[in-house]
């Protein structure tokens, strides 16, 4: 592995640059119709997730491309990256210099999609609706720091706990969502897969069983905000696995692929171009990462976490699972967010059985250290047990280690996980929005997404300090003293960051747009014929 690829990237604003290669969506035949867009993301609904597109529980990228589609926020992500930008706001602004009251003016003729008046009474309901559920999937954490709301006609004002520059990111999230008090109860979750709000499109589900098959978004003439929508309808189909999804792209059955393509279909793509089929590189700030139940006897001793952050190869599971795909992580952070730095690789260095048996010895654990290691079979596609696979003989191989991996579906393997039933699980992170204050506090801070039992008082008391500056690139000593505690400590072990793709038939446009660096679904830039 060569380590001048990963070197700290310069701290000159939030995202450090980086390079978009788009493929060309001019021209095509112009023809009508919805644009057919394939996932293989699933909508399940069970009776440990009854609410799986609720905005008060929905916290995966799957649900929250959805809600995007169909439910306004204040504010949102502007094309191209930047600051947050008014939505359903006409105007918002922080009024203190201290970052810890901020006002949002509502633009004029806001409605629901059935013509109902949106006032700020419905903002401050659907916020506090958010936090007095607070269900355990970890949503209602983005909106803790929230101290009071005030709601005056077409104004709210929003009084945090402490200083938070980070706040209008998290306004721009589904979790800050619009919602009507007609569909929606205000202390007890939505079940099922109905989403109502006042966003760019309204939606349709057609269901099989628990799942939902397809969804379609019509354009909403209700809207009120600053998105331009470039077509009428699109439909969104889910598909059990990235083979199933590229056939029917080839076919000519949909439109547009997006996530999650296998590495082997974009490395085919890639070299064997298909006729009327183009791919698009993006950049995107996915991560990949073992969490830990550091309560379970197995991995209790931080030494067997330390060993194993000593000992994985990530080189080898970027190159030979995920190809060009992917790149060795060694951080929370990701090297394309300016905050990052390679705290793993400068506690542990290249894998090291060698230094993974000091670490064991020294803490009198017994080897071989016998494991469980658990992934999900059906979220993050096809190459995740691959990787799995690949650990399993990494640690093995050490003779340090005596590992086993098992998969479950997304529906299952997450409430268990919750739950504390895994000692180690694998699970990937798409940022809430980028900024690197995302990439720390859903995991350590209180009320986090993990439901780890892992504690670190430091790091919580870095979190708020961090957040007081709106210049973020102030706050950087305070993220690399957290990701080298993280390192030290390692309640989770970063493994790798990825890019994103998109492959679509000639004639479709904005497909370099569709996704932005969070992945966010932008169905709305999609169009046909000339760009």
């Amino acid at each position: 592995m060569n380590r001048k690829t990963l070197v700290l990237p310069a701290v000159v604003g939030l995202l450090a640059p980086v390079l978009v290669a788009c493929g060309g969506t001019d021209g095509g035949s112009g023809g009508g119709g919805a644009i057919v867009v394939g996932t293989t993301d699933q909508f399940t609904a069970t009776a440990d997730a009854p609410a799986p597109l609720d905005p008060a529980y929905a916290y995966d990228t799957g649900a929250w491309n959805v809600l995007r589609q169909t439910i306004q926020t204040l504010m949102h992500a502007p094309r191209g990256g930047g600051e947050p930008v008014p939505d359903a706001a006409q105007s918002c602004s922080f009024t203190d210099n201290a970052s810890e009251s901020y006002r949002c003016k509502l633009r004029s003729g806001l409605q629901f999609a059935d013509g109902t008046p949106i006032t700020a009474d419905d903002v401050k309901f659907s916020i506090e609706r958010v936090r007095d559920i607070d269900a355990d999937n970890g949503t209602a954490a983005l909106l803790a720091n929230i101290d009071t709301i005030e709601a005056n006609g077409d104004e709210v004002a929003f009084h945090l706990a402490t200083p938070d520059a980070t706040f209008p990111y998290k306004l721009s999230t589904p979790a800050a969502g619009i919602v009507s008090k007609k569909n929606y109860e205000g202390k007890k979750l939505r079940d099922g897969f109905q989403v109502d709000g006042s966003g760019p499109y309204t939606m349709k589900t057609e269901t099989k069983g628990e799942n939902i098959s397809r969804v379609v978004f019509t354009k909403n003439p209700k809207y009120q905000g600053d998105l331009k929508l470039l077509n009428d309808k699109v439909e969104l189909r889910s598909f059990p696995d990235a083979a199933s999804m590229g056939k029917v792209l080839e076919d000519g059955d949909i439109d547009v692929m997006t996530r999650a393509m296998s590495p082997e279909q974009i490395k085919d793509l890639s070299e064997n171009p298909k006729k009327g089929i183009e791919l698009t590189e993006m950049p995107g700030l996915e991560i990949r990462y073992l969490g830990f139940n550091t309560n379970d006897p197995s991995v209790k001793n931080k030494a067997v976490r330390q060993a194993m952050a000593a000992v994985v190869d990530r080189g080898h599971i970027a190159g030979e699972v995920y190809g060009s795909t992917a790149e060795p992580l060694y951080s929370l952070i990701p090297t394309s967010i300016a905050a990052h730095t390679n705290s793993f690789y400068n506690k542990y260095g290249e894998p090291s059985r060698s230094k993974a048996a000091e670490i064991l010895s020294a803490a009198n654990i017994t080897t071989p250290v016998k494991l469980k290691l658990h992934y999900t079979t059906d979220h993050y596609g096809a190459g995740t047990a691959k990787e799995f696979e690949a650990l399993k003989n990494q640690l093995n191989a050490t003779k340090l280690f005596d590992v086993t991996v098992e998969g479950a579906e997304w529906s299952k393997f997450r409430p268990a996980q919750k739950h504390g039933d895994y000692a180690v699980y694998g699970l990937g992170w798409f940022p809430d929005f980028p900024d690197p204050d995302n990439y720390i506090a859903p995991f350590l801070d209180k009320g986090n997404f993990l439901n780890t039992p892992y504690v670190s008082t430091v790091v919580r008391d870095l979190i708020p300090q961090s957040r007081r500056s709106a210049d973020r690139t102030a706050a950087s000593k305070a993220f690399t003293q957290m990701q080298d505690i993280v390192a030290n400590d390692v309640p989770v072990l970063p493994l790798w960051q990825g890019k994103q793709y998109v492959a679509a038939r000639v004639g479709v446009t904005g497909v370099e747009r569709v996704l932005n660096s969070s992945s966010d679904l932008q169905l709305w830039e999609l169009g046909r014929g000339s760009a």
